[in-house]
């Protein structure tokens, strides 16, 4: 959970569509075409900072906006997509869904729920610290629990309607809970 902060809010965003999951791999042509649609989207907010995870798909997806805002990438390895397991899975979806309902479940060479979710929920935290509009880019499955942390509710089936890319406003209000609105559709893609 988060620490009682005043009134602030922050933008949680998914990388767009990109060529794999590997660090390294890039936007295919779409998901390029997303992110210039993305900074479109997310330049009114007047976002101060941006903070992504280092992989190629994310900065990839935000450095449209950075340019168009005059912003400095940031990037933070604690918004790295979580490893769900150190070797292929061809159930891993049934692994997944394991994990929402027992965070502290963990596949051999795979990071936890619990684990992935402090990770991320650190440099939430921190840029709450900064009383600086973040933005802050990371990957499906990080999104997800970070978004869990905030309202509990948010569990495995939120994180199969995700979309690529995705973006959450979440208000932090001191003694409330914390409000989470869905400000990506497929309508802005159009």
């Amino acid at each position: 959970m988060v620490d009682s902060f005043a009134s602030q809010e922050l933008i949680l965003v998914r990388h767009a569509s990109a060529t794999g999951q590997e660090a390294l791999a890039e936007l295919t042509d779409e998901g390029r075409a997303q992110a210039r649609v993305l900074a479109g989207l997310l330049l009114p907010y007047r976002m101060e900072r941006v903070i992504s995870s280092p992989f190629v798909r994310a900065t990839e997806t935000i450095r449209p906006l950075c340019e168009r805002a005059n912003l400095q990438l940031e990037t933070d390895p604690r918004l790295v997509e979580r490893v769900l397991s150190g070797q292929p899975l061809a159930d891993w979806r049934d692994h997944l869904r394991r994990s929402f309902d027992d965070f502290d479940y963990r596949l051999e060479g795979g990071e936890s729920a619990r684990a992935a979710q402090r990770r991320g929920m650190s440099v939430l935290q921190s840029a709450l610290e900064s009383k600086a509009l973040c933005v802050l880019v990371t990957h499906g499955n990080l999104l997800a629990l970070m978004l869990n942390a905030i309202d509990g509710s948010v569990g495995f089936d939120h994180w199969s309607k995700l979309s690529n890319p995705d973006a959450f406003i979440v208000g932090f209000e001191p003694d409330a809970p914390a409000p989470i609105r869905r400000i990506w559709s497929a309508r802005a893609e159009s």
